[in-house]
């Protein structure tokens, strides 16, 4: 692979990465869409907050018990294939909730439980095809520009996430589940076909004569042994867990802010609309002189913003908070892929990426249950308040507890260990 021009569009002047974020811009709009309508449908159907809780748990459990295997699997054979395949099964849970309301028309129940078969589904598919789709969106690119392919891939992802949401509202409004899941399948079909066309090959990691469980456990030492990288992820992992509010948007949009399915997409689409102004501007800008405490900083802000949305009763206010929460999620998520793919070698990308989708999908999906529970305990806007304010406290201990975090300086300095 030839060394791209460097400059701020550099990632993007290679043919692979350029199909690789189409891809990822059509699929994550297919599964932005399908989480927008599934929340609201439930919702619908069973006026329940735990309900909407268990969706996150439904997905978290399988997801997280067969993560590490799809990094060992990721970094066993190729990553392009892997990630066709997953997509190709989230493709059939995409009919199966198009189909459901039209097999079981007079059962809401039974509608509801057959939802939940196919979340658990969806799990399984996004363990292999998180690890896979990560590894291979790095290895596409030369080393030299992680740093700006990053913003321009997690940007990619957050764009999505404004379109997608939004549109899923706008669609169930219009059409009803039927429209929403049919453009829901076909997007993951487009991204399918996007993938497919990348003309990259995965080179398997050398085979050693250990077993699938020693081959796991490698990511795994590997992430505890790299105690910045270990840090990062475990911020992010209890910032979000107690910080997050997406599970509980539906009540948000039904109840306090009364706006609708439409303002449901609106409310989903905000963080994403901040992430992706903040992801073009740290795609120009130069590298962060003191990456560890921007870190600290972003996840305050983020914790800081989750506490003014429980609050608030403005409509506008709301966006607006949800927007700046986004924007600081973002650089957060920026540091933290930096760090995962600067610290690992090429050949673990795989299994170390499975390490990194499990403390994310534990604080998003496990993060919905906590929501889902304390709100139906405690109440929706002192679920939210109080997530906050255990944000702040993540911060603090983890600026008090990792001295080595708070004193990062430039990732790109950092050199990948064997």
């Amino acid at each position: 692979m030839t060394n791209p021009e460097p400059g701020p569009y550099a990632s993007l002047r290679i043919p692979n990465f350029r199909l690789y974020i189409a891809g990822l811009l059509a699929f994550t709009m297919a599964i932005q869409i399908q989480g927008t309508v599934v929340g609201w449908q439930i919702y619908e159907l069973t006026h329940n907050k735990l309900a909407l809780g268990l969706i996150g748990l439904a997905e978290a459990l399988p997801f997280i018990a067969l993560s590490l295997y799809g990094g060992h699997v990721a970094d066993r054979h190729d990553r392009r294939r892997i990630a066709l395949m997953g997509l190709g099964a989230l493709a059939v849970c995409a009919v199966g909730l198009l189909l459901l309301p039209t097999l079981l028309p007079h059962a809401p129940a039974l509608v509801v439980r057959s939802i939940y078969g196919v979340i658990v589904l969806s799990g399984l598919a996004r363990s292999f095809l998180q690890p896979a789709r990560q590894a291979l969106g790095a290895e596409i690119v030369p080393r030299e520009l992680y740093g700006n392919s990053i913003p321009w891939r997690t940007g990619t992802w957050q764009l999505a996430s404004v379109i997608g949401p939004a549109l899923g509202g706008v669609l169930y409004a219009m059409g009803g589940t039927t429209l929403a899941y049919a453009v829901d399948v076909a997007l993951t079909v487009l991204g399918a076909l996007l993938v497919g066309a990348i003309r990259h090959r995965s080179t398997p990691a050398p085979r050693h004569d250990e077993g699938i469980a020693a081959s796991l456990a490698v990511g795994v030492r590997f992430v505890f042994r790299e105690r910045l990288l270990l840090a990062a992820l475990s911020l992010d992992l209890f910032s979000v867990l107690f910080g997050g509010a997406t599970a509980l948007l539906p009540v948000f949009a039904a109840e306090i802010l009364h706006v609708g399915p439409r303002g449901l997409g609106l409310l989903r689409a905000a963080p994403a609309i901040g992430a992706v102004v903040t992801s073009v501007w740290l795609a120009h800008r130069r590298p962060m002189a003191r990456a560890g405490r921007v870190l600290l900083r972003a996840v305050a802000v983020f914790g800081m913003c989750m506490i003014a949305f429980g609050l608030s009763r403005s409509v506008a206010l709301s966006v607006a908070v949800l927007v700046v929460s986004g924007a600081a999620d973002m650089v957060s998520v920026f540091i933290r892929s930096s760090l995962i793919q600067t610290l690992t070698p090429v050949h673990m990308l795989g299994r170390v990426s499975s390490v990194n989708s499990v403390f994310v999908g534990s604080s998003n999906e496990i993060g919905m249950f906590e929501s889902g529970v304390t709100a139906q305990w405690l109440g929706t806007v002192p679920s939210v308040v109080l997530g906050g304010m255990a944000t702040l406290v993540v911060v603090a201990v983890t600026a008090w507890r990792v001295p080595a975090l708070r004193a990062l300086r430039r990732v790109d300095e950092l050199t990948a260990r064997p």
